[in-house]
């Protein structure tokens, strides 16, 4: 357990992750590329009373494991590994965007924003 938990930067860790998520709001806000994502994902962008709660915590979860998966990558002096691990993951995202027959715009929007998390996650390590 001390591999993942000894000299990481929990403040780089929680910043990432939150950072990433204000930034995924942003992405797919009608501000950056929502409309087009939602209509590519048949889906209508709603109100903030109308969000999913439980994709939006799913998705906090997540980005703060990945921020997590970050911080040991750093605190280990393995950043290229979590590069690796990122261009797979972008890989196999814009692979289940082809499965399910999404348009490449959709599919640049989705893979687009997880580089984006990935670089605030990497910034965030690299500042705390």
């Amino acid at each position: 357990m001390g591999e993942i938990t000894m000299g990481v930067s929990w403040l780089g860790i929680i910043a990432g992750a939150i950072v990433a998520f204000l930034a995924g709001w942003l992405w797919f806000s009608p501000m950056l590329f929502g409309k087009t994502w939602a209509a590519g994902h048949g889906v209508e962008l709603g109100t903030a009373q109308s969000m999913p709660v439980g994709a939006m915590v799913t998705q906090a979860i997540g980005l703060l494991l990945l921020s997590w998966f970050v911080g040991v990558m750093a605190a280990g002096g393995h950043l290229m590994t979590f590069i690796l691990a990122v261009v797979a993951f972008c890989a196999l995202q814009a692979s289940g965007g082809m499965f399910t027959r999404k348009s490449g715009t959709v599919i640049a929007i989705d893979v687009g924003y997880w580089l984006v998390a990935a670089v605030i996650m990497f910034i965030a390590q690299a500042i705390f």
